[in-house]
């Protein structure tokens, strides 16, 4: 039975990426470049600039007839936002929504595929831009790709980066996970994998897409429930991927199997550069797209791109942590640590030895987590300050430090050896049997109470100089 707690919304979410930018302008959160801003490098300036403030939307593009939207998040308040809760309930919402998805509703035709060209040349038809100075060149990389299990028919989204290497060919990047698992399927058999690249999705079905699901577990499903309403999916129209109708762009096509092509460099979110290597190649077949679409891209290493990760990974590594431990109260992938790799864990300690056990049962969650930080429940994890404040004064490396080595880490992490990696934990809680002030947090009595209009003078420039005037007297 759906709880009305599980399903309750604070407010009614955008329904696409159109009602997402009319939302951000009427709070005066979009900004509009003038016309014909570079695609090479000079796009990507601008959004890099407004990537903590402000999401902006760039007319004719390098002089293309499609406008080009970036920095669709700013902030962990932006995404509670596209999904109309509160910040408190994000991710508790995401959590419900993992718990009970809702299948997608295929219906018989969408505004995605109002133009369809069959014959390709990307760059010519779609505004793809270059982001970071030394990426080997233009890159799709808010594109959702599609992808159905050769044997289930089930299928998986996430975003990989898409490398323009040709009219109709694409370099993709396919890490070890559910894409790269159905290419494999497929490639054993010797066919090419079915998918699509959908780009100007809804916001909620980016972050859908970076839920750590397990494998057959479609994330357009999960988008539907943070929704509340299923997403409406159409077949392709060369192939039997379902995509959002109501996408801005789809590129259709297959990942050839036994072919290798050079993919890279380019920027990725540790904000070091992806090494160019032979990576798997995407013949492209078809484009549709809206009668006048929005293509969306994200900077790779900035904000957007650091939040989107983010945010359905806290709450999948709170779910599967919670299932161990009750007491796990909150988690944060810091900004600092990329969103991936620095782990900080927010528990109600009840026995010593606990946090340790905490952060193994977190490097087993996801092989990206490379540094766990456990804390007590009075430390904000909101907060780098506090959390470097309860290593300070809670931590002692000789007894408070795990240290893994050889485990599998993130392949982009230019530290490990091929994705092997070493990780660390620090346990910065309180000992259970500590004396009451040993490790009791200094406060003023009433600081939360104060009402600073009352305390304050109105006009601290005419009180100053009535001060001083009474000093010289």
């Amino acid at each position: 039975m759906r709880t009305e707690h599980m399903v309750r919304q604070e407010a009614n979410p955008p329904s696409d990426l159109r009602a997402w930018l009319t939302h951000l302008i009427g709070r005066g959160r979009l900004a509009i470049a003038r016309e014909g801003v570079g695609l090479v490098d000079e796009l990507a300036a601008v959004a890099k600039r407004l990537e903590r403030d402000r999401a902006v939307l760039f007319p004719r593009p390098g002089g293309h007839e499609i406008p080009i939207v970036a920095n669709l998040f700013t902030g962990r308040d932006w995404v509670a936002d596209a999904i109309g809760v509160s910040e408190d309930q994000l991710l508790p919402r995401f959590l419900a929504a993992a718990r009970e998805p809702l299948p997608t509703n295929e219906v018989a035709s969408g505004p995605v595929q109002e133009v369809v060209h069959g014959n390709v040349d990307l760059l010519h038809q779609l505004p793809i831009p270059k982001h970071n100075e030394r990426d080997s060149g233009p890159y799709i990389t808010a594109g959702l790709l599609i992808a159905r299990n050769p044997e289930t028919g089930v299928q998986n989204v996430s975003i990989h980066r898409c490398q323009i290497s040709g009219p109709n060919r694409i370099g993709v990047l396919l890490l070890p996970r559910h894409t790269f698992s159905y290419h494999r399927i497929a490639e054993k058999k010797g066919q090419a994998l079915e998918i699509a690249i959908v780009i100007g999705a809804h916001p909620v079905l980016l972050l859908a897409s970076q839920a750590i699901a397990a494998l057959d577990e479609d994330e357009m499903a999960i988008a539907g429930a943070l929704l509340g309403k299923p997403v409406d999916v159409v077949k392709c129209r060369t192939n039997s991927v379902r995509v959002p109708a109501h996408a801005e762009i789809v590129i259709e096509g297959r990942i050839l199997p036994g072919v290798r092509e050079p993919e890279g460099p380019f920027g990725e979110f540790p904000q070091y550069y992806g090494p160019r290597a032979n990576r798997e190649v995407i013949e492209v077949d078809a484009i549709t797209h809206r009668a006048q679409p929005i293509f969306h891209t994200i900077v790779g290493g900035g904000y957007e791109h650091l939040i989107l990760g983010g945010v359905p990974r806290e709450a999948t590594l709170l779910q599967h942590l919670r299932r161990s431990f009750p007491n796990v109260l909150d988690v944060r992938l810091t900004r600092g640590g990329t969103c991936r790799y620095h782990l900080a864990i927010k528990i109600d300690k009840t026995n010593d030895g606990e946090p340790k056990n905490v952060m193994m049962s977190a490097f087993g969650a996801h092989y990206d987590v490379k540094q766990v930080i456990v804390v007590d429940r009075d430390v904000d994890i909101s907060s780098t300050d506090e959390i470097e404040w309860a290593v300070a004064t809670r931590f002692q490396a000789d007894l408070d430090l795990l240290v893994v080595a050889g485990a599998l880490g993130s392949k982009l992490d230019p530290t490990s050896n091929d994705g092997i990696s070493a990780k660390m934990g620090l346990d910065a809680t309180a000992p259970i049997d500590a004396p009451e002030l040993a490790f009791k947090r200094i406060r003023v009595k009433g600081e939360d109470q104060v009402d600073l209009a009352a305390a304050l003078q109105a006009d601290p420039n005419a009180a100053f100089a009535r001060i001083l005037a009474e000093v010289r007297s």
